[in-house]
C-alpha cells in the first residue's frame, strides 16, 4: 500500500534509537522528508545518516528553550511541517515508595511537558499544512499500570488525556492527534526494565525475558518496526478519520478493554 507520504514534512523527537528511530525510518521509507532530534549528538548523527534524514539537531526536549529552538530548526529545514511525532526517553523506574520528588519532576518535564511544548511550538505550521498529524509515543501502562512504572505510567496518562482533549479542538484544521502505546518492544528501555525486575527476583536477565515472553499471548516480544509502521500509517492520509485514539501494540498482554 502506498501511504501517500512522499515529500511529507515530518519531525520526530527522540529518534537516535529505539521507537523514535523506528518511526523516523518508517516515515523515510515511505518517502517522507524527516527531521530528527535526540540528546545524544553522536548517536543522532549516525541514525540520521542511516535513513538520509532531511535534517537533524541535538536537543533535550525536557528543556523549554531547546524545544522552541529545535522545532523552529525543523520547520525551517523542511519548509513547513505536516507530521509531528513526540517522543522522549523513559523516566526513572521505581515502585511508588521508592520514587522521590526528583523522579516525578524528571518524568513531568521529560514525558509530559516535552509533548505539550513540542505540540505548542509545531501547531502553527501544522495548521498551515491543512493535513497535520500528531502522534505521541506513550506506553501500554496508561491502560494497565504497572507497579515499578508508576512514575512513567502516571505522567504518560497525562499525555493520553491531552491528546484526547486537543483532538476535538484541532479536527477543524484537518489535524489528527493519536497515541501509540507500545507494550513489550525490544528496545534498550525494555532491557533496562526487565533487567531491574530480574535483579529484584534474583534471576538472570535471560530467564526474566523468557518468563515474560511466555506471558504474552503471541509468545514473543515486539519489534521496533512494528511501532514504526503504525506511526507511518497514522501520519498518512488514509488515517484521516482516526483521531483522539490510544492504540496499544503489545501482542495481547494488556487485558484492559
Amino acid at each position: 500500500m502506498d501511504l501517500g507520504l512522499k515529500d511529507c514534512k515530518a519531525f520526530v523527537a527522540g529518534a537516535s534509537k529505539g521507537l523514535g528511530n523506528a518511526c523516523a525510518k518508517a516515515l523515510a521509507n515511505e518517502g517522507a522528508r524527516v527531521f530528527v532530534c535526540s540528546r545524544n549528538a553522536a548517536e543522532l548523527q549516525r541514525a540520521a545518516a542511516e535513513f538520509s534524514a532531511a535534517g537533524y539537531s541535538a536537543a533535550d526536549v525536557s528543556r523549554p528553550a531547546e524545544v522552541k529552538r529545535v522545532v523552529a530548526e525543523a520547520i525551517a529545514a523542511l519548509g513547513g511541517l505536516d507530521c509531528l511525532v513526540t517522543n522522549a526517553g523513559g523516566p526513572p523506574t521505581a515502585p511508588f515508595e521508592k520514587a522521590g520528588d526528583g523522579d516525578w519532576d524528571i518524568a513531568y518535564q521529560l514525558n509530559l511537558m516535552s509533548a505539550v511544548r513540542l505540540i505548542r511550538e509545531a501547531l502553527p505550521a501544522l495548521k498551515a499544512s491543512g493535513r497535520g498529524r500528531i502522534v505521541n509515543l506513550t506506553g501500554y501502562g496508561v491502560k494497565e499500570p504497572m507497579t515499578d512504572l508508576v512514575v512513567s505510567d502516571s505522567v504518560r496518562a497525562g499525555v493520553t488525556v491531552l491528546a484526547k482533549t486537543i483532538a476535538s479542538d484541532l479536527a477543524p484544521y484537518g489535524i489528527t492527534v493519536n497515541n501509540i502505546a507500545p507494550g513489550p518492544i525490544m528496545t534498550d528501555r525494555l532491557t533496562e526494565i526487565l533487567s531491574a525486575r530480574a535483579k529484584s527476583l534474583g534471576i538472570t536477565a535471560d530467564e526474566q525475558f523468557k518468563r515474560f515472553s511466555e506471558t504474552i499471548p503471541v509468545r514473543r516480544m515486539g519489534q521496533p518496526n512494528e511501532i514504526g509502521d503504525l506511526c507511518a500509517y497514522l501520519c498518512s492520509p488514509q488515517a484521516g478519520y482516526l483521531t483522539g485514539q490510544t492504540i496499544v501494540v503489545d501482542g495481547g498482554i494488556n487485558r484492559s478493554i
